[in-house]
């Protein structure tokens, strides 16, 4: 008896000490959240963006999203007397040189300069990404038809115009330049229906932000860059995508950063959030209302039937 008395005094014993340490202050540090970045590249000012974690009590780590490609994991974070420094290999760059970034800690925002892979150093600057949480669900307004019958109106054309519309259903027949809607929107419901061709590319940007991936992907497993996925941050549940050439929809809502996404009558995202700007944002400006863009410059494609429900 006194053996298993003192086994149980043993196991509470750790399991008091184990409290203890679980409950004990984690590592925390003044850059940890989201931010919102711009970076000036030769005389343009590009969106991109960072987030700061903590891992264990004593490092940071994070994902990075530069002005294209996805969202790139960072192994290790330094920080130290409010100078911030990391690198990160070459995504989609064409040279293999790594790419280094420091930056200063000053009033809680971050200005800073980054190595690039091509060798040529630019500056860039961030503030706190808004969390754009809603204090109550939206009440919607009426639907709005964004594409008529025969034109443009509405939409612009993001450098030289290969975009036309014949009957309803507006074509990209070749790799050109994106297009947007001339009408903001914050909170919405958007109806999309898109018919992709073999080995093309293409993508729905929300608020011009956060791309939902348009690909010929049928048969294959879901990634983070296939049909369906919030591009390089959320997964979609299965693939839902037809055959090439068929006509397939979206239904798409997005209130703050929670996005559901049905594709072709299956849920496939429900309620997810979006971390950040996805690569080939508009602009960094989370804050604020944006347009509806379309994806041009990376193969032939056709859209039909846009239908978007604002909140009031």
């Amino acid at each position: 008896m006194k053996i298993i008395v003192s086994l149980c005094t043993f196991f509470l014993t750790c399991c008091l000490v184990s409290g203890t340490a679980t409950a004990s202050p984690r590592f925390a540090a003044p850059i940890e959240g989201r931010w919102d970045l711009t970076v000036n590249m030769d005389g343009k000012v590009l969106p991109s963006w960072l987030e700061v974690v903590h891992s264990g009590n004593k490092w940071l780590v994070g994902h990075f999203v530069g002005t294209g490609g996805s969202a790139r994991p960072i192994s290790k974070i330094n920080f130290s007397n409010n100078k911030l420094s990391f690198t990160i290999p070459p995504q989609w760059e064409e040279e293999d040189n790594d790419m280094v970034f420091e930056a200063t800690y000053q009033g809680d925002s971050l200005v800073g300069t980054m190595i690039h892979a091509n060798g040529k150093t630019y500056n860039w600057s961030g503030t706190r990404a808004p969390l754009l949480k809603r204090a109550s669900a939206p009440v919607w307004d009426k639907p709005v038809k964004l594409l008529n019958q025969s034109n443009m109106d509405g939409w612009k054309a993001l450098g030289k115009n290969q975009w036309v519309v014949e009957n309803g259903v507006l074509k990209s027949p070749q790799s050109g330049a994106n297009l947007v809607t001339e009408r903001k929107f914050n909170d919405f419901k958007l109806h999309i229906e898109f018919r992709c061709p073999k080995g093309s590319n293409s993508g729905v940007y929300l608020r011009g932000r956060y791309e939902v991936q348009i690909e010929d992907s049928k048969g294959k497993e879901p990634q983070k860059d296939l049909m369906g996925a919030v591009y390089g941050f959320l997964l979609p549940t299965e693939m839902a995508a037809k055959n090439a050439d068929e006509w397939q929809s979206y239904d798409i809502t997005l209130v703050g950063r929670i996005v559901s996404v049905v594709a072709n009558g299956k849920q496939i995202i429900c309620n997810q959030v979006i971390p950040g700007i996805t690569g080939g944002a508009l602009d960094s400006r989370e804050g604020e209302p944006g347009p509806l863009m379309l994806q041009g410059d990376h193969g032939p494609i056709e859209y039909r039937n846009i239908v978007i429900t604002p909140a009031k």
